[in-house]
């Protein structure tokens, strides 16, 4: 069976380094369903919740050689980076990634990688989602990805000179996770920059 695929796809098929099923330490899982064929992706994330670092990628799936290799690649590409190496996690991104190790997936093929996906990006949506769970602190907190409030960016606007979405990010990684922070940084920024002088 493993003969039909290319051989980059044959390679991930026949021995995939990630598929390991759950870690016992996972902080983060996220699935996705190919409704067309009728298979699944989950992704097992064990991420450092004081580095913010992916301590280990794993996945499991009933899918074709196809999907597995795309699950297996995506796996090695986020394991062992922070989450601001990540840039965000852009769907186009990933794929182009994923094509760029396997080689280009034909139309007939696309709701394997899209998938494989979807799956890893419900895995950090998850693990953002337990960030959030777990605060306990009384200030609005804009940063999920690196548990930053909206009092600490206030500080750094107003009383640290932060000019900038970028600026802030440098001093303290709010907006350079998933990004989905930048648009209420920029706001901040636009309505305290200059305040502290």
């Amino acid at each position: 069976m493993a003969d039909v695929y290319p051989e980059k796809v044959k390679a991930h098929f026949v021995c995939p380094g990630h598929a390991a099923g759950k870690h016992q330490q996972a902080n983060a899982e996220g699935n996705s369903a190919g409704l067309l064929c009728g298979t699944y992706v989950r992704f097992s994330l064990c991420v450092n919740g004081a580095s913010k670092f992916v301590e280990q990628a794993s996945f499991r799936s009933n899918g074709c050689g196809y999907m597995i290799a795309a699950a297996d690649v995506l796996a090695h590409f986020v394991e062992g980076k922070h989450l601001a190496d990540l840039h965000g996690l852009a769907t186009s991104g990933l794929r182009a990634m994923v094509e760029h190790e396997l080689g280009s997936f034909d139309s007939g093929r696309g709701h394997c990688l899209a998938t494989a996906v979807e799956a890893v990006r419900s895995a950090f949506k998850d693990f953002r989602a337990r960030q959030i769970e777990e605060f306990a602190g009384e200030k609005a907190l804009i940063c999920t990805c690196f548990g930053v409030t909206e009092e600490k960016i206030e500080s750094m606007i107003v009383n640290g000179g932060a000019a900038s979405v970028e600026e802030v990010g440098r001093r303290c990684n709010a907006g350079t996770g998933c990004g989905s922070c930048q648009f209420m940084i920029h706001e901040m920024v636009d309505l305290l920059a200059g305040s502290g002088e």
